[in-house]
């Protein structure tokens, strides 16, 4: 037999041999829900206890996304991660900053921020989820405010306090970050901070939070145990689980990746929020339209990142790059959806027929397009050979 001959076979051998090599991640993606419309969620974080000034940003916001509608007729929906509370500085700065005061959202301080929230969540647009009682933990920030004069005087400030000006690490409620690297929090005091704050939350807005974000992306299992037992069912993610800050403040020590309805130790859908949307840091209208584009390839929502800084610190252009941005997305998806994170998992946990795609063509297509994210799958794609067929479906470029 010639050798030509066998040249099919071996190609077979090797394309099976990549395959094989990698099996897990390529079966997860498999595994990953396939949705059969394109689905956009504006996620934006650190909104409640804090500037006053938020009350007009939220009712500017619940404005704008009330005059975008998909093909069903539904307003835009931007999530609210809530926090329940900032220093009270001036109980802070009488106390020479040796104890902790907090100044919460429930304060008549906050009245028009909290009505400003209710409105929008009434009007259909502002799905809260719970962000924290705070952007930090305060034993941590206390700590360290005996040796930072810059934290001692955040603490202290006349004025509810920004937690955007805090140093990047000690924005983290889950780990002690006084010191970096930092260490993880006794899990009975995790268990109680989650407890305490889920009560907050429900005497906020009348019910338990069902959606969870944590602050800087940093938890771990303990704190998915504590907000499961709290009534959390969905966990917002960037695809991957960091659970500490290393020695220069990053986030570190990734123990666990992610695809949107994968489950959590404690039970909760993991949902994937991975396009970053930020005008104040000059991020193009069009950042979002690409995003989801390549979301709606892959047979996923495109959940989109952004910040209450945007609306505060850079209003004017922030607000006209996402009303921009949320028209460029319905014309280049016409079939586009607004939904909010819970309804997504729900339609995800469900299967649901109406949302989540069962045949095979569309879902190949789908997988294929998932594909270029796998570490060096790529490159090991185009040396076997393998990115031509697969290129064909519409996946490796």
């Amino acid at each position: 037999m010639e050798v030509w001959m066998l040249l099919p076979a071996l190609v077979g051998l090797l394309w099976a041999g990549v395959l094989l090599a990698f099996a897990a991640p390529l079966a997860a993606r498999w595994r990953e829900p396939v949705l059969k419309h394109p689905v956009l969620i504006i996620e934006s974080d650190d909104w409640g206890a804090g500037a006053v000034a938020q009350a007009t940003a939220l009712r500017r916001l619940a404005a704008l996304l009330q005059g975008v509608r998909d093909a069903q007729g539904r307003s835009a929906v931007m999530t609210l991660g809530v926090v329940l509370e900032v220093p009270d500085g001036a109980r802070i700065a009488a106390s020479g900053c040796a104890e902790y005061h907090a100044l919460t959202l429930a304060d008549v301080r906050f009245d028009g921020v909290r009505q400003a929230m209710l409105e929008g969540m009434q009007a259909g647009v502002f799905a809260p989820q719970l962000h924290g009682q705070c952007h930090y933990w305060p034993a941590a920030v206390m700590a360290a405010a005996q040796t930072d004069g810059m934290v001692r005087g955040w603490l202290a400030a006349a004025e509810p306090a920004a937690t955007e000006d805090l140093p990047s690490h000690l924005q983290s409620r889950w780990v002690d970050a006084a010191r970096l690297p930092s260490r993880a929090l006794p899990a009975a005091a995790v268990q109680a901070a989650v407890a305490d704050e889920a009560q907050a939350y429900q005497a906020m807005f009348g019910e338990a939070p069902q959606v969870a974000v944590a602050t800087t992306f940093v938890w771990d299992d303990v704190v998915e145990a504590a907000w499961r037992a709290a009534g959390v069912e969905v966990i917002i993610t960037p695809g991957r689980r960091a659970t500490c800050r290393d020695a220069t403040g990053k986030p570190a020590c990734v123990d666990a990746a992610m695809l949107n309805g994968e489950r959590s130790g404690a039970g909760q859908i993991y949902l994937v929020r991975d396009v970053y949307f930020e005008p104040a840091l000059g991020h193009a209208a069009q950042r979002l339209a690409q995003g989801l584009r390549q979301r709606t390839r892959q047979g996923r929502a495109c959940l989109v990142e952004t910040h209450r800084f945007n609306f505060l610190r850079a209003a004017e252009a922030s607000f006209a790059a996402l009303d921009t941005a949320l028209h460029q997305a319905l014309q280049a998806s016409p079939d586009l959806r607004f939904m909010t994170p819970l309804q997504l998992a729900q339609a995800i946990g469900a299967r649901d027929p109406g949302w989540v795609e069962s045949r095979m063509l569309p879902r190949l297509r789908a997988w294929c397009a998932r594909l270029d994210e796998i570490p060096r799958f790529r490159r090991v794609a185009r040396l076997s050979g393998l990115a031509l067929p697969l290129r064909l479906l519409g996946g490796v470029s």
